[in-house]
């Protein structure tokens, strides 16, 4: 009867699947944890939960300040690094990501700065799976994103990640390709980092409708990609190809974009 009387005092807060929508609803839950006990309150993404029962369930609609509240609040209570990571938990592809921040923030304001180093905690050991996973798969796509030349001269690449890798590639193109119009497109997301020459790249949602304009391969025939194909077919040594490896260091969802491959 106990059990089952604190099952009933369960609250899932059901949050939006951005980094604003995922910070609000770890905004709201803290203020009824604080009421209820941080222990009977979940946070759940709106798309992608199943509803238990002796659950009590509330939509959270972001809010930008009180989003920005925690993020100020990891960054003084805990540290730099732990927003770092828990930044990049919040793009993770699993479903569980919103509430493992939310236990992890339990224990990081009660460790502080120690909690990095305390991976013995299951809160703590998962976020830094999380993470590791994303920063791992960015680090990847900095490798294998191949940019087109549109007609109009635009540098355009689509790819197709697991996690929201968006924002942690894109500032690196940025600076390597600072003079140049150039889009990387999330199709996965709908989501396009669009970059002027010389300024700050801004995210954007696309419809259905404006992708297809670009992913309909209507690119500039300029012959790079033909040289490129053959470049990477002649230099491997017939005798020492090794596909397995290959496999391991490109899987094969990665080449979906990749011009080698096409």
């Amino acid at each position: 009867m106990e059990n089952r009387k604190e099952a009933m005092g369960m609250k899932g807060f059901l949050c939006e699947d951005t980094i604003e929508g995922i910070f609000t609803g770890i905004y709201d839950a803290w203020a009824s944890g604080m009421e209820t006990g941080h222990e009977n309150v979940r946070l759940f993404l709106i798309r992608q939960y199943e509803p238990e029962l002796f659950f009590e369930y509330e939509e959270v609609f972001p809010d930008a300040d009180k989003a920005e509240k925690v993020a100020r609040a990891i960054r003084k209570k805990i540290s730099g690094e732990a927003f770092r990571r828990v930044y990049r938990t919040a793009m993770s592809s699993q479903p569980d990501r919103a509430d493992a921040i939310y236990r992890f923030l339990m224990e990081g304001f009660r460790y502080k700065e120690d909690t990095l180093r305390m991976l013995q905690l299951p809160a703590v050991g998962r976020v830094f799976e999380l993470a590791r996973k994303v920063a791992n798969e960015a680090h990847l796509f900095l490798e294998f994103i191949r940019f087109e030349q549109l007609k109009n001269g635009v540098l355009f690449a689509a790819i197709a990640p697991k996690s929201n890798v968006l924002t942690l590639v894109a500032p690196h193109f940025e600076d390597r390709f600072s003079g140049e119009n150039w889009i990387i497109y999330d199709e996965t997301r709908a989501l396009a980092a669009v970059h002027e020459a010389l300024k700050p790249y801004v995210l954007a949602r696309l419809t259905e409708e404006q992708a297809g304009i670009f992913l309909d391969r209507n690119k500039e025939n300029d012959g790079y990609t033909d040289l490129w194909k053959v470049f990477f077919n002649t230099i491997g040594i017939e005798d020492r190809k090794n596909y397995r490896c290959q496999r391991t260091m490109m899987p094969l969802w990665y080449r979906k974009h990749m011009t080698e491959f096409l």
